[in-house]
Order: structure tokens, then C-alpha cells, then sequence
């Protein structure tokens, strides 16, 4: 599936956070969100984006906006993931990669000479309408908190 688009409207979800609870985007109307694609929970690049969003929680907070990482990891690893690095957001389970499809960034990746089928690394920020607002469609996990910050404080 094509990858949504600035302007476009966000595909719907519900998922499973670390905690088994359900988390749809629909519930969220009215705030900014930003949506964050993430390989594998608890690997090194990872747990640097995962850290530098809890090191910048307040932030995120008074500027209004939500965060959620998605993985197809099961909710126990997120559960995990959560508590070794005390994560303070929520961590969604889309462990058939469905929703990851409908965001258009599921699909091949290369690693070390192997090809699989894999998540990419992308970040979406939604507005309070529920459309996309801003697209990073190659993140750097050591400044991807600040990179989200300054696009929300200039634009939101």
C-alpha cells in the first residue's frame, strides 16, 4: 500500500499498547499525535529514539502532543522494553504489520546482505483533524525527539 501523505487523512487503528490496553487514533481527536515506526523493541537504535521521546516528555506534553510507537513486536516485549527503560508513553503491538501496511512502511529492507520484509523507520505527525500533518520519512533516532519538537513548535 502507498505510503499516506501530507493533507491526507490518517489511517484509522486500534492497537494494543505495552499494557494490553486499546489505543485507537480516532480516541485522540483534538490533540496532535505523532506516530512513530520502529524495527524492534529493545535493540540499540531503538531504545536511543525511545529514550531521547521520555528524555523529552514534558515537551511534548506542553506542546500538546501525543506519542505512540509502533512495532510489530507482542505487548509482553513492549511490556519489557517499557519497564527496563522506563518508557512513559504507549508503545502499540501490530504484530501483523496491518497497520504498518496502511502507513506504507512495511516492506524490504536490507540488512548485513539479508533481505526480509521489515518495518521502516518513519515518523508521521497528525493534527488535531486527524490528517497528516508532517512526514519524516527517514528518521535519526539520536535527534528525532528534537527534530519532532522544532517542527511542532514552528507549525502546531
Amino acid at each position: 500500500m502507498a505510503r499516506p501523505q501530507v493533507g491526507e487523512t490518517a489511517p484509522s487503528f486500534v492497537l494494543p499498547n505495552q499494557r494490553g490496553e486499546p489505543v485507537s487514533l480516532e480516541a485522540l481527536r483534538g490533540r496532535w499525535v505523532v506516530l512513530y515506526f520502529y524495527p524492534k523493541a529493545m535493540t540499540p537504535g531503538c531504545t536511543t529514539q525511545a529514550c531521547g521521546i521520555r528524555d523529552h516528555r514534558a515537551e511534548f506534553d506542553a506542546l500538546g502532543a501525543v506519542v505512540l510507537g509502533v512495532s510489530p513486536d507482542p505487548v509482553a516485549r513492549l511490556a519489557r522494553f517499557a519497564e527496563r527503560d522506563r518508557l512513559d508513553f504507549d508503545l502499540l503491538s501490530d504484530e501483523d504489520h496491518a497497520v504498518a501496511e496502511a502507513y506504507g512502511v512495511w516492506g524490504p529492507k536490507k540488512f548485513m546482505g539479508r533481505e526480509y520484509e521489515g518495518i521502516h523507520r518513519v515518523t508521521f505527525i497528525i493534527d488535531p483533524e486527524g490528517r497528516i500533518a508532517h512526514l519524516i520519512p527517514k528518521v535519526n533516532t539520536k535527534t528525532h525527539a528534537e527534530e519532532v519538537l522544532a517542527w511542532l513548535r514552528e507549525h502546531r
